[in-house]
């Protein structure tokens, strides 16, 4: 049980200003500043939050509370949960109830030995990367300046299979193996060898994992962290520390799918960026970047794996799309990436791009447009199906509506067409149809349902 006290002393340090700053776009007005509510749409702002009394109203729809209050409402999390994270942004532990404040519990013991041992390796592999003239030689000619080498703490993982041992007294220690630095076998032995090291941090700026990449013809040519009581793949996004700031200034993410790509694009002015971890786009991270910011533009690369991997994060979004939330996306040419395209036409030509993306919307009937000749009435039904098939799993919305109504005028279905065959099959929409479309012919919809 977390201590009254510790809730009001945190309540007393935390800004709200910067609390709820960092989540949505504020602007002052008078003595108070105001912004769209997240909690429902508008288009005149009516949320307001006064910094001195260190709460936040809504004229609009009434919510209201304080930055623990906000945090629990915005991201969905347990009262726990919310203190958890705001006590950690501003740097302080949470007491146990009926314990003196300097103890920490044993999992807090734990998390914080394991940090340290990431940090400790990570400042190893970063100093050790200016003693290795290969390393530097790769990164020269992936032109990869000295500074972002600074930014993304890169580093160098020596050619030894011991190599950490150098860096770490007692290297028969459990943790090195339980962060998954090392690999126990019928010896003992470092996981990453002759790897350039990607720190990966997680949103507070702590390093809970790595990624490895050769600068030979070893395989696998990238290598993370294993899954670990700091690290999941399917949770983490590279970059998000470092571009999390600029995310919410820009107003949308730009969602790519490689360490380089991360830190080329950095590099040359597109700071709002970050990648997977060699892993598809999860609903964790979707959820993740919806809480930063209401826009999120994917980058794909422009051959046939990356149209597969833009299809399958439009499905994963589908489900998480709300009216005032935003999905775009950017195929690139054949045989380009973010980081080549850039170095070679320019970080100009690349905004450009950016804000010709297409829409989620739009970039599903392309691709329902691939798998099924609408120009007969066979692939008209059968897009039909299995483009509803696919919207059931998006909330009901202005969106959603709007979405179905560009689909069924794309395959020449009036709205009586959609009543009938939503009443036929009932099918999971039908609800939805029967509120929103007009009834164009006083066709009794109620007496077929009964048949």
């Amino acid at each position: 049980m977390i201590p009254k006290y510790f809730i009001q002393d945190l309540s007393f340090r935390l800004d709200i200003v910067e609390v709820i700053g960092s989540y949505i776009l504020l602007k002052k007005s008078g003595s108070s500043l105001v912004g769209l509510c997240p909690f429902h749409s508008e288009k005149s702002p009516s949320f307001t939050v006064s910094q001195t009394k260190k709460i936040y109203h809504c004229f609009g729809c009434g919510a209201h509370g304080d930055s623990i209050t906000f945090v629990m409402e915005y991201l969905g999390l347990s009262f726990a949960d919310a203190v958890k994270q705001l006590a950690s942004s501003i740097g302080v532990t949470i007491p146990e109830e009926g314990r003196n404040s300097n103890f920490l519990s044993n999992e807090q013991k734990k998390e914080r030995e394991l940090l340290s041992i990431m940090n400790k390796a990570q400042e190893y592999y970063h100093s050790y990367l200016l003693k290795s003239s290969n390393a530097l030689n790769y990164l020269s000619k992936r032109k990869i300046h000295k500074e972002t080498i600074e930014l993304f703490g890169i580093g160098w993982s020596g050619f030894e299979t011991n190599f950490l041992s150098k860096c770490f007294d007692n290297y028969n220690d459990a943790s090195l193996k339980e962060v998954g630095l090392v690999i126990d076998e019928t010896r003992r032995y470092d996981r990453f060898r002759q790897r350039i090291m990607f720190p990966i941090r997680n949103y507070y700026g702590n390093v809970i994992g790595f990624g490895g990449r050769t600068i030979d013809r070893r395989l696998p040519k990238y290598l993370n962290s294993p899954e670990t009581i700091l690290f999941s793949k399917r949770k983490e996004l590279y970059g998000l520390w470092e571009s999390r700031k600029n995310i919410k200034k820009q107003g949308f993410v730009l969602v790519v799918e490689g360490y380089i790509d991360v830190i080329i694009l950095t590099q040359y002015g597109i700071t709002n960026v970050v990648a997977t971890l060699g892993t598809s786009i999860s609903s964790d991270h979707i959820i993740k970047l919806f809480s930063i910011t209401d826009k999120i533009i994917f980058s794909f690369d422009g051959d046939d794996a990356g149209h597969r991997a833009a299809w399958r994060a439009l499905l994963i979004c589908l489900k998480e799309l709300k009216d005032n939330r935003e999905i775009r996306f950017l195929i690139l040419k054949e045989n380009y990436d973010p980081d080549s395209y850039i170095l070679e036409y320019g970080v100009h030509k690349f905004k450009e791009i950016i804000d010709n993306s297409i829409s989620l919307s739009k970039f599903f009937i392309n691709e329902m447009q691939k798998k099924h000749n609408i120009l007969e009435a066979e692939g008209r039904v059968s897009c039909w199906n299995e483009s509803l098939s696919l919207l059931n799993s998006m909330p009901l919305n202005a969106f959603r509506i709007q979405f179905e109504k560009e689909i069924a005028n794309l395959l020449n279905f009036n709205n009586n067409d959609i009543r009938l065959l939503s009443s036929i099959s009932n099918r999971n929409t039908n609800n939805l149809q029967k509120h929103y479309f007009k009834n164009e012919n006083n066709v009794n919809y109620s007496e077929i349902e009964k048949k």
